[in-house]
Order: structure tokens, then sequence, then C-alpha cells
């Protein structure tokens, strides 16, 4: 349920509650995570990149995380991982799909790959505004079988999210949906019009990321 207060309580299937900063005014920098360990390697990439990669594994968030679980481990995170996604996005009537090597192990066989150790989604542009104005830094909390406590899961908008161009090369993951209990994250990318090749309607339908992925949905 919505509130206009500056915290806000979400309700959702195992969900207890989903506490955060409802203001359009947030400062990125200022409420963004400051852990007292931080493995995100950030000292050995340019400071122009938002999402770093950890110093132990380029799939973690080193913020959350000093070493990658093990195997057994992985795609039970994984599976807790994608199930509170969607179901919060559900929630807040936010559209998003899964992609890449995600969507392709759905295909196969609506299960994770059990070597992967990452999750791919995709939103709609105004879903990224969307997300940025009202649920950015929010933390999600989540009762888990078989887990003591739960999990609490960040999503951490990008504020380069609102550069388009594929120029950007050190910024193209618009968002991320964060497991702070081991740093393991879905990577949020956002589809956006290709002015492009839209110019003059030679494609009319034509869409793109910033990760240079592009697609052509017709006429729309």
């Amino acid at each position: 349920m919505w509130s206009s207060t500056p915290r806000l309580v979400l309700g959702l299937y195992g969900l207890l509650c989903a506490v955060g900063s409802a203001s359009a005014d947030v400062d990125f920098m200022s409420v963004r995570p400051d852990m007292v360990k931080d493995y995100s390697g950030k000292g050995g990439e340019p400071g122009e990149k938002y999402f770093k990669e950890s110093s132990f594994h380029y799939h973690y968030d080193g913020r959350f995380a000093d070493e990658p679980l093990s195997e057994a481990e992985t795609v039970p995170h994984l599976s807790e991982l994608i199930r509170t996604y969607l179901s919060t996005m559900a929630d807040l009537g936010a559209e998003t799909w899964i992609m890449h090597g995600t969507l392709l192990a759905w295909w196969w066989n609506q299960k994770i790959f059990p070597w992967d150790n990452d999750l791919d989604v995709q939103i709609s542009e105004p879903t990224i505004h969307f997300l940025a104005d009202y649920y950015n830094m929010t933390e999600h909390h989540f009762e888990i079988s078989g887990v003591d406590g739960g999990r609490t899961y960040l999503l951490e908008i990008n504020p380069n999210y609102v550069v388009r161009s594929t120029d950007d090369k050190l910024n193209v993951i618009d968002a991320r949906w964060i497991d702070t209990s081991s740093g393991l994250f879905i990577d949020i990318t956002a589809v956006r019009k290709d002015d492009e090749r839209r110019q003059n309607d030679r494609e009319p339908g034509a869409l793109m990321c910033k990760d240079g992925h592009r697609f052509d949905v017709g006429g729309a």
C-alpha cells in the first residue's frame, strides 16, 4: 500500500515489510550503503562507474560479501532472488521480464542453469523512472523457509540511468536487486526507444539498451 509519508510498508506474499525512503529528491550517493568492510574493488575501477565489480568475483556486490558462495548454495539463493524480485515488482505494478541467460534457462527447463551465478532482467524506460523516483534504496524483507530471520533485498538505482546513450559504457546496468546476505544480485537494464534508428520513421519500432542490445517491435 502506498503512503505519502517518507516511509513505506509493503505487504506481499511472504514479504513481511519493505521500508525505505520515498523522496523524489533523493541524494543517490549519500544514501548508498557505506559498509565497514568493502570488497567492491572500487579502488581499481574508474570513478565514473557506479556499480563496481567485487574484488573476489564480478557477480557479487563486495559491500555485502567477502567471498563467493559454494556451488550448492548459489542456485537456492538465486531462486529466492528472482522470486522476491518478481513478487516485489508485481506488487509495485512495475513492468519487468527475464532476459539473456535467465530467459534461455527458463526456455530450456523453467529453472536456473546450475552453473549460473547471476540473473538478468529488463524493464521499460517509464519503469526505471518510476523506481528511481519512489523506490531507490528501499529494503525489502522476506521470510524464507529454512532461513532464520529471513533475508533483506536492496533495490538500488544507478543515477546514470538518465544517460540514454550507449557511449556510457561504464554504466550499462541501470539498477540492481541485491541479496544483502550473500552479495548476489540481479542486473536490471532499461529498454528504451532507439531514437537514432527511429529517425524519419526508418525503424519505428526500434528499441535499445545501454549495453548495446537492440530490438525491433515493428510499428510500436
